[in-house]
């Protein structure tokens, strides 16, 4: 199983007693409506399967997971401070109003001042802020997703349409 054939829904944060129980950080909203008995953890890169003898979900964000041949703190010790994915086919479809900015990958990027610049290639996750990477006359460019540069976002069109800052294209084109 590749990353791009799944989704990520929060990182395994430490172990919890002795028997191999693991305490995750869930950042994927609902995760307690979808039904899964497996899931994958990247570990070096590569995504490993494991089965779920049991997760126990407490306030928003947090759970408790047993996974099987997971019996001990040694083996629940190496997972700590993983991502935790699902299989593509398991996320849930969005409706409409519940569209985020992760959405916006495979639109158009279209600036005020340069035009169309292209696909938006990929959304990338930073803790401050998300960056959407677009190829433009060649060359990578990134740019923040915040309030202050998308000046709307057509949905049914798959266009986003931004005011990059004055300059910011011209560090990626020059070199």
């Amino acid at each position: 199983m590749k990353t791009e054939d799944c989704f990520r829904i929060g990182s395994v944060l430490k172990t919890k007693g002795l028997k191999g129980e693991l305490q995750l950080y869930i950042d994927f909203e609902d995760i307690e409506k979808v039904k899964f008995n497996s899931l994958f953890i990247d570990i070096v890169g590569k995504l490993v399967p494991y089965f779920v003898s049991s997760i126990k979900y407490l306030q928003k964000n947090q759970a408790y997971l047993f996974l099987e041949d997971v019996d001990s703190i040694e083996k629940a010790s190496m997972l700590a401070k993983k991502d935790i994915y699902l299989p593509n086919k398991l996320k849930p479809k969005k409706k409409k109003e519940e569209f985020t900015l992760k959405d916006v990958k495979g639109f158009i990027a279209v600036d005020e001042t340069h035009g169309e610049l292209g696909e938006i290639m990929d959304v990338l996750e930073y803790p401050q802020q998300l960056i959407a990477q677009v190829q433009f006359n060649g060359k990578e460019v990134l740019f923040p997703l915040n309030v202050e540069i998308i000046k709307g976002i057509d949905v049914e069109g798959g266009e986003i349409y931004i005011d990059l800052p004055e300059g910011l294209l011209d560090v990626y084109l020059e070199g």
